[in-house]
């Protein structure tokens, strides 16, 4: 009878186990898919900046060429880069008070 609990505490411990490397690998995964993010974002800015230099301050043409093939040379490794832009994003706002409803604090805008 004590072998039979014995089997299943190892049957239980290897199926542990199992979930552990499989919750490790997809750990592993998605750090390594940000740290591809994180390049890929660096790599554009580079090109973003060698663009900029050479259409608005007479910067080097052989910057961009240069950043376009690191930009690949990251893209054939890591798989295809996400260039896909957001632009500008606004500044968080508050929201406005309830109408009737007084600001917080002791102060009145009529005592100065």
């Amino acid at each position: 009878m004590r072998m039979g609990l014995m089997d299943k505490l190892k049957v239980q411990a290897g199926e542990m186990a199992v979930k552990a490397q499989q919750g490790t690998a997809q750990v592993q995964a998605k750090f390594d898919a940000a740290q591809a993010k994180r390049s890929s974002d660096v790599l554009l800015r580079d090109l973003g900046g060698a663009y900029y230099a050479e259409q608005r301050q007479g910067g080097p043409h052989g910057a961009v060429e240069a950043a376009l093939a690191a930009l690949d040379g990251h893209a054939s490794q890591a798989g295809p880069v996400d260039v896909s832009t957001t632009g500008p994003q606004p500044m968080p706002t508050q929201a406005a008070p309830a109408a009737g409803a007084q600001p917080a604090g002791d102060f009145k805008l009529d005592d100065l």
